[in-house]
């Protein structure tokens, strides 16, 4: 893997250690995986549609078993402590929550309504309650105008504003969103992405995010881990995964017409680790 990886000198916020998932008993997904999140960062997972990515963060919040997943090898570390056996619910409650793949936002409920279901684990009152829906207002000052209408008439973009908005109301350490440009218009993408720079930097809110759009996750997440086909092949820091030859090739362009695979290169083949 890449050496400029992220810092080791302290535990970090999130731990994946060389997990198998596996399907229906038989179906290997996850060959292997290892990755870390540090506290307060922003980590891209990269790669094609069917690389492992979203099963990776299921793996996280413990959502395998309702697809008949299971993690067979391995394990899941949160602030040094082991979560892979620990109910979603109690995630939550630890401050890990998953943004899924396409918003599911509950459509019959007004946009406050879906907002204040993510408030449903909290003990903190009504009053602290309120204050972070101001700071999700403030986030997302197109909420602020839509928030009485149902969401199910809301737009993709302000889908994916609620989805993370009601991932905020759980007041999250760390929150795994899975594909946020999908379905979005380029300046939509580009919105979603600087709030999530500034929940990062300024609510310190760590982020884990799967994405196949690798050229604006790059801009913003700090580090990156590339998957194909189950696998890590390939990880290192943004800026120095944004200036690698072949993933420009693979990754942020088109090569003969066809996204190629970092498994036809001779320079990683020599890697057998990876090819294992």
């Amino acid at each position: 893997m890449g050496e400029a990886a992220v810092d080791t000198s302290k535990t970090p916020l999130l731990s994946i250690n060389n997990i198998e998932v596996i399907y229906d008993h038989v179906i290997l997904v996850l060959k292997g995986v290892s990755l870390q999140v540090p506290e307060r960062g922003i980590v891209a997972l990269l790669g094609a549609n069917g690389a492992g990515k979203t099963t990776t963060l299921k793996a996280v919040s413990n959502l395998l078993r309702a697809e008949r997943g299971d993690i067979t090898k391995g394990s899941i570390e949160f602030q040094g402590q082991r979560i892979d056996r620990l109910s979603s619910s109690e995630l939550v409650r630890r401050g890990v929550i998953q943004v899924m793949e396409g918003r599911h936002c509950f459509e019959h409920l007004t946009v406050e309504e879906n907002l204040l279901t993510g408030a449903y684990t909290r003990r903190d009152g009504k009053a602290a309650i309120e204050r972070d829906l101001d700071l999700v207002y403030s986030y997302f000052p197109r909420l602020t105008e839509r928030k009485s209408v149902q969401a199910g008439y809301t737009s993709g973009g302000e889908q994916q504003m609620i989805a993370i908005g009601r991932a905020l109301m759980s007041k999250p350490k760390m929150i795994l969103l899975d594909e946020p440009s999908m379905g979005l218009a380029p300046q939509l993408v580009e919105e979603i992405f600087e709030i999530v720079a500034r929940l990062n930097r300024d609510e310190d809110v760590t982020f884990l995010l799967a994405e196949q759009n690798t050229n604006i996750a790059l801009r913003y997440a700090d580090h990156g881990y590339i998957l194909e086909n189950g696998r890590v092949v390939l990880d290192g820091s943004a800026a120095d995964l944004r200036e690698n030859t072949d993933v420009k090739e693979f990754y942020l362009g088109i090569s003969g017409g066809k996204r190629a695979s970092f498994r036809n290169v001779k320079h990683y083949r020599r890697r057998k680790r990876w090819l294992t």
